[in-house]
């Protein structure tokens, strides 16, 4: 079988002509494709104090301050950017629908799918220094930075609302449970009052101690959770809104050639060595 070098000497005609087929088809591809311009927001998560139990019957209130949570919390608002209210929002406020030319008479299918449309160019990860970014495309370089903080914008609000509820939720849980405490200690008070017997009032009176003791771990723990739902704490911190990008991102034209170029090379290659090949076993 001849050396690769005779190979190509004798065949670079062909290999030439194939690689300049492949690099022209893909050049014109990709100019032709409209240039997409890329547009971050990024955020980190909030102490989630005010949903950790531990947290709240503990004596720091630490969701009252500007303090950090952790990279883990940012899961679930990673799993609320696949759902739809967060893209039907998006577009119902920046009107999407004309934006993106969705013609359709019906206007919740149009709407439905101008959502669709922004939420296959928007990306929400979890980067490896632990921040939530916010990536959207767009054809417009402005626009796409609009996009990026109103996704942000509400991903926040929704876990904002999320977080809030259950505390409200909490507070009101806990105001009805002092209640029935209250009744149960004013109860058992005027038992105490009609009870005669020395021994058994000692024990009335030791369970009366009780009940006052949990009656002010029930003020307490609903002060601090009026404290957290008048306090409305944020769920994400934003450190960076997205801005316009000075070049678009995609299509990436360059690279898409030069590994166009490599490959149609390799493929041609290839290609001639097999035919080298069975014509070396046709000869013999």
């Amino acid at each position: 079988m001849p050396a690769p070098f005779d190979i190509i000497s004798r065949w670079w005609k062909y290999i030439l002509l194939l690689v300049l087929i492949s690099v022209s088809t893909a050049a014109v591809i990709v100019f032709l494709k409209p240039s997409k311009w890329l547009a971050t927001a990024t955020a980190l998560p909030a102490a989630t104090y005010a949903t950790d139990k531990a947290g709240i019957f503990s004596e720091n209130l630490q969701v009252l301050y500007p303090d950090l949570g952790t990279p883990d919390d940012l899961d679930k608002i990673v799993g609320t950017s696949f759902l739809d209210t967060v893209y039907f929002f998006v577009t119902d406020k920046l009107t999407l629908a004309s934006y993106y030319d969705v013609n359709d008479e019906n206007k919740i299918l149009a709407r439905q799918r101008a959502a669709a449309i922004l939420k296959q160019n928007t990306k929400v990860i979890k980067s490896d220094y632990g921040e939530l970014k916010v990536k959207v495309w767009d054809k417009d370089r402005n626009k796409a930075a609009d996009l990026a903080n109103a996704v942000l914008e509400k991903l926040q609000s929704v876990n904002q609302e999320v977080m809030n509820t259950n505390n409200r939720l909490v507070l009101e849980q806990i105001k009805k449970e002092y209640a029935i405490k209250q009744k149960e200690f004013i109860t058992l008070s005027d038992t105490i009052q009609r009870v005669a017997e020395s021994n058994q009032k000692t024990i009335l009176m030791i369970k009366r101690d009780a009940f006052l003791h949990q009656l002010s771990q029930f003020e307490k723990l609903s002060g601090e959770y009026e404290l957290m739902v008048k306090a409305n704490p944020q769920a994400l911190i934003t450190i960076e809104r997205a801005r316009s990008s000075l070049y678009p991102d995609k299509p990436k034209r360059l690279q898409v050639i030069i590994a166009t170029t490599i490959l149609s090379f390799i493929f041609a290659i290839l290609a001639i060595l097999i035919l080298e090949r069975r014509k070396t076993h046709t000869g013999e």
